[in-house]
């Protein structure tokens, strides 16, 4: 099933509870019709990245797009579904941004786990990393760049796999990705020895064998 907002009104990307345990959201609106999609920071933290990456690519000057304080998510908070692979295209002819996203299905997280526990990327990192820059003249060609239409299973049966498109002009992305990488940046403190998160209760230092810092009490 697919969903697309095109083009959208607003977009934004924002995380909800304390450090340590946030959950990220992608959203957007048009009109009445308001999609929400949980990610990971780690998608996040790639979306926003590759935003600037292609808006660099595109070569046109940028303006400003919606200001910070109108940055943040819209209620009813009701997620779709959580995301897997993300890509981004530009439309040249348009001129605007398309960025997609596909679900993550069980088998794909069940997958995705066992990879991790055999020494690969696995899991978040490998979903995120799947997150590619293209640019095409139409959707057709970005989507075939992007082989998003590859939504079968190996024994050759279609996947009933949830998909969102939301176009978007190049100031709403910029502000999205400068909005996402402030999020990211906003979690817990790192540890300035091993560069690990330093939780509300404390932590515990590889650096320092596993004890605690006089600082992170």
């Amino acid at each position: 099933m697919l969903i697309e907002l095109d083009p959208v009104d607003r977009i934004t990307a924002d995380a909800v509870g304390e450090a340590g345990s946030r959950t990220f959201y992608l959203q957007a609106r048009k009109d009445a019709q308001l999609v929400t999609l949980v990610v990971e920071k780690q998608q996040l933290q790639l979306l926003a990245a590759s935003v600037v990456e292609i808006l660099s690519r595109v070569g046109k000057e940028t303006g400003q797009g919606p200001p910070e304080e109108q940055m943040g998510l819209d209620a009813p908070l009701a997620p779709e579904w959580r995301a897997g692979r993300l890509s981004i295209g530009y439309q040249e002819e348009r001129d605007l941004l398309m960025l997609e996203a596909e679900e993550l299905l069980p088998e794909d997280e069940e997958e995705a786990g066992a990879e991790e526990e055999a020494g690969g990327l696995g899991g978040l990192a490998e979903f995120g990393a799947e997150l590619g820059v293209a640019e095409a003249e139409g959707s057709e060609d970005l989507e075939s760049l992007e082989e998003l239409e590859d939504l079968e299973t190996e024994g050759g049966e279609e996947r009933d796999v949830g998909r969102v498109r939301f176009w978007a002009t190049r100031e709403q992305m910029l502000s999205l990705a400068r909005h996402g990488a402030l999020v990211c940046a906003a979690g817990r403190p790192r540890c300035p020895l091993c560069g690990n998160p330093i939780d509300p209760e404390g932590h515990r230092c590889p650096a320092l064998n596993g004890h605690r810092g006089s600082g992170e009490q």
